[in-house]
């Protein structure tokens, strides 16, 4: 039976913008923004080895370790919320590079910070720091494509980003050797300044003048509230951020299961924590090839009932301890797989229908994304940190996005029968 499709003023790569960027310029526009989005993962993933000592040192409860990692959600979220409407006023570079500004300082007052309250704090300005570049490298792939190349851009990016979860448990984890978690945020600072650097001398500015919107309250207001009455926007918005909830459950939960549970070191753990990343690439490059064949729609819907039955299965897994670590990693590393041709279609499709207010709708999206990441992430400690509280909570995402798509599938189809 044939799908219905939700309706996108853009969807096929005829349509592309004949401005938009090709070969040479392509890869590079493709690893500026690569770079700009990896910050946020790099912020979030680094000091995942680090949770068990840095709760030790400041004396804190787990779930008060794990509430410096909401506070960076948090952060991310809102401050795309106020950045996306800047760039869309004063252009791309601007809040950008003062966005990554506000970065670095928030990372160099972590090495002072005397207990876990000021660490959640500064975890938070870290987070609206990061918040520029992922907002303002989303804005740009819809300044410069649109529709399926927009989705393919994407996927690549995934594969740029993908860099960062493999590797950033892996750094933490090396810098653990030699010091102590404080250290981690040393590291972060001096990558805030590489992306800087790359921000000041490598991206050039994608939104013309007259295209910039005005800065005032009013008018901001106005696209908010035209975008949170698109049904379907907001839709495939929910979709993309309960995609990006399974995930952020796996960050928060992972190093108290890989570690405490399954008794992981931290060198291990960033080892098999890399092996997620991969699976999520992996099926962000493929998605490229399945693009050619069906739409970013009907990825999105299989991949989100696969998921659903990935994530059965690692409840059941966890539940009963079957398999010990390599039963627990199967479902897991496969849940994860389906994610990853989730995360680069539900941005695209929703980006595509509002070209005009780019920056505010990649910030709204982004919110959606890191907000209800922040509000699931303690879900897992809150169900007690173990392998079936992350199970479910993962599950339970895939589950609601799937549910959610399926309905307005269906409402699409009866419209365009009757």
């Amino acid at each position: 039976m044939e799908q219905a499709t939700l309706h996108s003023p853009v969807t096929d790569r005829s349509e592309q913008s004949a401005e938009s960027p090709t070969g040479a310029a392509r890869i590079r526009i493709i690893l500026v923004l690569g770079a700009l989005i990896a910050l946020g993962p790099l912020t979030i993933d680094m000091y995942l080895p680090a949770l068990p000592a840095l709760g030790a040192d400041l004396m804190a409860s787990e779930a008060a370790v794990q509430l410096t990692l909401t506070g960076t959600l948090v952060g991310l979220g809102l401050g795309q919320l106020v950045i996306g409407p800047l760039s869309d006023a004063l252009g791309r570079r601007k809040p950008l590079i003062v966005g990554t500004a506000v970065h670095i300082v928030a990372s160099l007052l972590v090495l002072v910070a005397p207990n876990v309250l000021v660490l959640g704090l500064l975890r938070t300005l870290q987070g609206v720091g990061a918040a520029a570049a992922a907002v303002v490298a989303m804005a740009v792939v819809r300044d410069l494509f649109t529709g399926r190349a927009a989705a393919t851009i994407l996927s690549r990016l995934m594969l740029v980003m993908g860099a960062a979860p493999i590797l950033a448990p892996s750094i933490g984890a090396g810098i653990l050797l030699t010091g102590s978690w404080r250290g981690v945020f040393a590291v972060l600072a001096a990558m805030g300044v590489a992306l800087l650097l790359v921000a000041i001398f490598l991206l050039k500015e994608t939104l013309p003048p007259e295209r910039r919107r005005t800065g005032s309250i009013r008018p901001v207001l106005a696209t908010y509230r035209m975008l949170v009455t698109d049904r379907q926007f907001v839709v495939l918005a929910l979709v993309a951020a309960l995609g990006m909830s399974a995930l952020f459950s796996y960050v928060s939960g992972s190093s108290f299961v890989l570690q405490d549970t399954f008794g992981l070191s931290q060198q291990e753990f960033g080892l098999v924590f890399a092996l997620g990343a991969v699976s999520l690439i992996g099926a962000s490059q493929l998605n490229v090839v399945l693009l050619n064949r069906w739409s970013a729609q009907q990825i999105v819907f299989g991949a989100l009932a696969a998921a659903t039955g990935f994530g059965v299965a690692l409840v059941v897994v966890a539940e009963f301890g079957l398999g010990g670590l390599p039963g627990f990693l199967v479902p897991l590393l496969l849940l994860l797989g389906a994610v990853g041709f989730v995360l680069p279609n539900a941005p695209a499709l929703a980006l595509s229908r509002h070209g005009e207010a780019a920056g505010t709708a990649a910030a709204m999206l982004g919110a959606a994304q890191f907000g209800l990441g922040a509000l699931i992430a303690p879900i897992v400690g809150l169900l007690g940190n173990d392998g079936p509280a992350m199970a479910l909570t993962m599950t339970g995402g895939v589950l609601v996005a799937w549910v959610a798509l399926a309905t307005t599938m269906l409402r699409q189809r009866n419209l365009a029968t009757a």
